[in-house]
This record gives structure tokens, C-alpha cells and sequence, in this order.
């Protein structure tokens, strides 16, 4: 192997161990707990013997036996104790990737904020409008009705798309309202309210990333922006239900 090419492998090496750190450690630290559990098990015989020969004809406290028997588990407790480490720093690496990850959401957030009120400011609100309604209409065309389930809610008929998840239900447009003029109540008094809480008012079911985002006192009131549009048979008139502020991460903390 050329000089160019150990260094490539070694780059190559050091980057997908990097990359995998946590899987690499959870994995290892698993494999050391169970393999402690096997010297553990395996040195049992050993200290038996040992406290037969030292203790043959009494029973032993606590303390003598651990004396008398300590060597025989060592290995096996510097490989659990091992394998935590592990398993913690796996957890650490998450942790620190995952406030990372959240930090730059919120960066782009804020961006993609700014720069929408400033194509309003430039554009005027009409047109920013119009384009929200062709961003909606998008979104009915490559996700089409006749592809997937309507949820039935239970509290209305009207044909609704959920923009952020992507979900058709029935419901009215009226008790949509009402169910967000709740929230934003909610929010006054509870500092913070997360988009699973919305979903369960609109009769929705939770999603994995709805207790991770939501809306806090210092984000203002829910808006939410209604786009009529039709569906993919030609005819069938479809709310798409979007927010002129969506849910953030870090909600339940002021920043």
C-alpha cells in the first residue's frame, strides 16, 4: 500500500469511528456486561472452594468472605465497570450530538424566520401569501389523498392536510380555531405547550417528534394559515393547515 493510501485508510478509519462512537461503545459495553457475567459466573466455583478451604467447618460474615474471595471477581468487575463507561460515554456522545443538532435547528429557524418576514416587508403580505398557497398546493400534489388514509376526527367533515406531518383528517375549520384560541390560553399559563398537545385537541394522534417541538410563552400565540386548495380527484375542496410559526425545539425553555 502506497504512503497516499495508508494515510487515505487511516483518514477513512478515523472518520467512521468518529462517526459510529456511540453504536461502537454501546455495542462494546454490552458485550463486556455480559462477558462479566460469565467470569462472575465462572470464578463462583473458584471462591467456594476457597472459603471451604479457609472456613471448612463455620459459616463466614459478610466481611470474611469478601476478603477471602475479592481476587476471584476482579476481572470481572474491572470489565463491568468497564463496560459502563462505555455505555455512558455512548449516552454523553448522544447528548452532546442531540444539543448540537437542536442548536442548529434553532439557528436555522430563526433564518428561515427572518427571512420570511422580510420577503412579506418587500413583497407585501398578498403576494407572500400567494406564495404560501403555491407551497400548499405542492404539498397536496406530491402527497396525494388517493394515496393514504383520511383520519376521521369526529368533530367535522371537511377534508384537512395537516402541512407538518403530512396527515389528511376531517375536521372544521371553526373548531380548529377553537381548539388553538385554547393552546394559546394554555400557553399563558403553562409557560409551554408541545405539538402532540395540539394534534390531541385536533383528534390526532401523537407523533415521535411532537413532545420534541412545540410553542412557549415567549414565541407568542399559535397562528396557524389556512390554504384552500382541491385534492387529486379534480373536485374535492382540501384545507392545508400550516403555521406562520412553527414549532421549535427547546420550547419549554425561554431562549
Amino acid at each position: 500500500m502506497s504512503k497516499n493510501g495508508f494515510s487515505t485508510f487511516v483518514k477513512g478509519t478515523q472518520k467512521f469511528l468518529v462517526k459510529h462512537s456511540p453504536e461502537i461503545l454501546t455495542g462494546v459495553g454490552i458485550a463486556g456486561m455480559a462477558t462479566s457475567t460469565v467470569l462472575a459466573v465462572r470464578a463462583t466455583p473458584k471462591a467456594l472452594a476457597l472459603l471451604e478451604e479457609k472456613y471448612p467447618n463455620e459459616k463466614p460474615r459478610a466481611v470474611p468472605v469478601i476478603k477471602a474471595t475479592w481476587k476471584c471477581y476482579l476481572p470481572a468487575a474491572i470489565l463491568g465497570v468497564t463496560s459502563a463507561a462505555c455505555i455512558v460515554g455512548a449516552s454523553a456522545v448522544h447528548t452532546r450530538r442531540n444539543a448540537a443538532l437542536a442548536t442548529v435547528y434553532q439557528l436555522s429557524q430563526t433564518a428561515l424566520t427572518e427571512y420570511k418576514d422580510k420577503v412579506a416587508e418587500v413583497i407585501g403580505d398578498r403576494k407572500e401569501q400567494a406564495v404560501r398557497d403555491e407551497l400548499a398546493k405542492d404539498k397536496v400534489v406530491s402527497n396525494p389523498v388517493s394515496n393514504t388514509t383520511i383520519i376521521p376526527t369526529g368533530i367535522g367533515n371537511t377534508l384537512c392536510l395537516d402541512y407538518y406531518s403530512g396527515r389528511y383528517f376531517y375536521s372544521d375549520i371553526d373548531k380548529i380555531k377553537i381548539a388553538v384560541g385554547k393552546l394559546n390560553r394554555d400557553i399563558v399559563l403553562d409557560d409551554y405547550i408541545s405539538l402532540n398537545m395540539l394534534y390531541s385537541e385536533l383528534g390526532l394522534d401523537n407523533v415521535p417528534i411532537g413532545e420534541e417541538v412545540g410553542w412557549s410563552v415567549t414565541d407568542g400565540k399559535i397562528e396557524l394559515d389556512f390554504s384552500a386548495q382541491i385534492a387529486d380527484d379534480g373536485k374535492t375542496p382540501c384545507i392545508v393547515v400550516s403555521f406562520y410559526n412553527a414549532p421549535r425545539y427547546n420550547f419549554s425553555r425561554y431562549m
